[in-house]
């Protein structure tokens, strides 16, 4: 089915909005005829708001417009969707990945690695979480800070998990490696935490089934990631032991969900 025209307003300036906040961006390309297209997908509206937003916004310092585009984007992503707002509130201040591509191969280990090698965008244009999309160190290791294994090894390194424990894997994804001081397990918006989590694997829908790289999931189908925290998990690393600009890569929690549509990868990085 091809995009609606509002969809595709909505990509075109978010990818405008996200060019200007990298300090890159060229000209807003035209976008597709309103009012007709973007009134009928509910659309226009997001989209006048955002464009007036950013007509208001001063162009100088520099820094100061980079600032103001960065909050304006988020904004503009969380009120796109409820799934961006989520992803958005879960995991967007903590070193993760959090991508969705389009399920193409009868082995989904394939799909996997083309999220993770950046060459398949999200199927619905929504939010991408991705620290390292343009970081220089991709040069040396193109899917960085990942060093995945072969497809055909993907058995030997994932376990498959319950819906509840997807869940939960994912919640502690807001955790930091060391020294955190507020787990999910003892923080009074847990119940959000976890709701948040629900609402992006809701994406997937019932018939979803999950991975995760955690070795507490060789022997349990159901680990109680939240009661471990993320610092308490232990996994077979998917990442690189290159040490590339000064970054060394110490260990990391992915969660992998699969439906006949789509693929969807959350990964959760150690780093000093």
């Amino acid at each position: 089915m091809l995009p609606s025209a509002g969809s595709l307003s909505l990509d075109l300036l978010d990818a405008h909005l996200d060019a200007l906040w990298e300090g890159v961006a060229p000209p807003l390309p035209p976008l597709p005829p309103d009012p007709a297209g973007l009134a009928a997908d509910g659309t226009g509206e997001l989209v006048h708001w955002a464009l007036e937003r950013l007509r208001r916004l001063p162009r100088d310092p520099e820094d100061g417009f980079r600032r103001e585009i960065g909050g304006l984007l988020v904004e503009f992503r969380s009120r796109r969707c409820s799934w961006n707002a989520a992803a958005l509130r879960l995991l967007d201040d903590v070193y993760t990945f959090a991508a969705t591509g389009p399920r193409l191969h009868e082995d989904w280990a394939y799909d996997v690695l083309a999220i993770l090698h950046r060459t398949v965008r999200d199927p619905r244009g929504w939010v991408r979480l991705d620290w390292d999309l343009r970081n220089a160190a991709r040069h040396t290791v193109p899917a960085y800070p990942f060093a995945p294994p072969a497809a055909a090894r993907f058995p030997d390194s994932l376990y498959p998990v319950e819906h509840r424990a997807a869940v939960a894997a994912l919640a502690v994804m807001t955790e930091e490696w060391q020294s955190e001081p507020a787990p999910v397990r003892s923080r009074p918006d847990r119940d959000a935490v976890l709701a948040d989590a629900r609402t992006l694997l809701d994406r997937y829908g019932p018939a979803a089934r999950y991975w995760t790289n955690a070795t507490a999931a060789a022997s349990d189908s159901a680990p109680d990631f939240v009661a471990a925290g993320l610092g308490g998990t232990r996994s077979r690393s998917f990442l690189t032991s290159a040490y590339v600009n000064g970054l060394d890569l110490f260990d990391d929690l992915g969660l992998i969900a699969v439906n006949d549509e789509e693929v969807g990868v959350f990964w959760s990085f150690g780093a000093f």
